[in-house]
């Protein structure tokens, strides 16, 4: 461990865990950074600071946090070690027993980043009492063309199974005036789409005075014609409501992509879980998307081996998914975590069980992706260039529901949407022939 306040500039490389609003988060903590005249190297390579941004949804996630510390002092002996992020938030007394770490930070914490390092003391938040979000500013996106806006922080559900409601604090927004104050800057960095993202991104707006929305502020956005795409993040099924849903069909600023959390597709496991909905609800919720936006690209959570889950709740909910119009399916094989109600249920499963179940879920998965994959060759798609192989001349890029495909292209292609015509599916990877854009549709789809 070193000692002292960390140095006013030098090198410092960045590890990440977790999910994209800590992306987000690192994203902007490394602005900050750099605005001090810091200058970023690859995790690994000799730097005055390393810096974890870790993920404590599982106790597999705290024991890579401390795998990535441990690695970065290896790498550096003389470097300052600072962890930040939701293990930091939930467990700072384990990280701050940690020989190799120098300094704990907390979530709120990333706020004001070169001044906690400056210090050089350990400080963790209390998040209880917060009512009030503040996002991380965030101007630019090193090596992305599509720019993260986190709007809503923290969670009021807690699920048996999570410690987010610990790590991030109670659900609080962004006021929508500085939602599109930021959103408008990164316009202006010249990002072609906006990913808005928060940890119940649903929830949005509920604790502003007067009370707000998720639909109000994608209503906002896609008025003030920012950006050419929007893309939402995860939204829970009990909140994908007609009128979203409508908008989403009715403009073709919105993305036809869906993040939807299911986690079980049996009611017993979903109720040990705390989840407010049932099978039913999702099936209504699920369909009524597909109905409305036919080429969309609906994907699932999915939790395998929860505590006590029989072999019939497991069928269960492998026929569940098979029937339903999905593309994809995220799947979790259950891990419990310290501090959650989850933890303390009888009936966990052993390993080798909870990893045959998630193998059989990801294999359903891999079959609704083909079949997916498969209805769109001879389609003709807008797609935005995102990187270009040089080894092969193929640039990849994301098309608005969220598929991703290949074409052969320059670099001048980089951060431009243009027509891409499907023509063959090459090792589960879309591949076609790109053209200008000339009309935007719905859906993405030119005719």
């Amino acid at each position: 461990m070193t000692s002292g306040a960390v140095s006013q500039t030098g090198r410092f490389a960045v590890a990440t865990l977790g999910c994209k609003v800590n992306q987000f988060e690192t994203a902007a903590m490394i602005e900050q950074l750099q605005a001090s005249g810091w200058q970023q190297v690859p995790f690994g390579e000799p730097a005055e600071l390393y810096l974890i941004n870790s993920c404590t949804v599982t106790a597999r996630s705290d024991a890579e946090t401390r795998r990535l510390i441990r690695r970065a002092r290896r790498f550096a002996p003389l470097a300052r070690v600072v962890a930040t992020g939701c293990s930091a938030q939930v467990d700072p007394q384990t990280l701050i027993s940690l020989p190799e770490v120098d300094q704990v930070l907390g979530n709120q914490e990333k706020l004001q980043l070169c001044h906690h390092l400056q210090q050089g003391r350990h400080q963790v938040s209390d998040l209880t009492d917060l009512r009030r979000g503040v996002p991380l500013r965030l101007t630019s996106f090193a090596d992305h063309t599509r720019a993260f806006l986190q709007v809503q922080n923290g969670c009021n559900t807690g699920c048996s199974y999570c410690i987010v409601p610990t790590a991030r604090g109670p659900s609080r927004s962004v006021p929508m005036t500085e939602v599109l104050q930021a959103a408008r800057k990164l316009a202006g960095s010249g990002f072609q789409e906006l990913v808005l993202t928060g940890i119940h991104l649903g929830a949005y707006g509920l604790d502003l005075s007067p009370p707000g929305s998720l639909l109000g502020l994608v209503r906002l956005l896609t008025s003030a014609a920012i950006f050419p795409r929007l893309r939402l993040g995860s939204i829970e099924p009990n909140e994908l409501t007609d009128d979203l849903l409508e908008l989403f069909s009715t403009t073709d600023v919105i993305c036809p992509h869906l993040h939807v959390p299911l986690q079980s597709g049996c009611n017993s496991v979903l109720g040990r879980m705390g989840r407010p909905y049932d099978t039913a609800f999702f099936r209504n919720r699920i369909e009524r998307a597909a109905r409305l936006l036919p080429n969309a690209f609906i994907a699932a959570d999915l939790i395998a081996g929860f505590p006590d889950e029989t072999e019939a709740e497991h069928a269960e909910t492998c026929r569940f998914v098979e029937s339903l119009p999905l593309a994809d399916l995220h799947v979790f094989p259950y891990s419990s975590r310290p501090g959650t109600r989850a933890a303390a249920m009888p009936g966990h499963l052993q390993a080798s069980v909870i990893k045959n179940r998630a193998e059989q879920l990801r294999t359903i998965a891999a079959t609704k992706r083909q079949q997916f994959n498969q209805r769109f060759i001879g389609w003709k798609l807008q797609v935005l260039g995102q990187r270009r192989h040089q080894a092969t001349g193929l640039v990849s890029g994301i098309a608005r529901n969220y598929l991703e495909i290949t074409y052969p292209g320059t670099v001048d292609l980089l951060n431009q949407e243009v027509v891409v015509e499907i023509h063959r599916i090459v090792q589960g990877q879309l591949q076609g022939t790109c053209s200008s854009v000339k009309q935007h549709t719905p859906e993405g789809i030119i005719p």
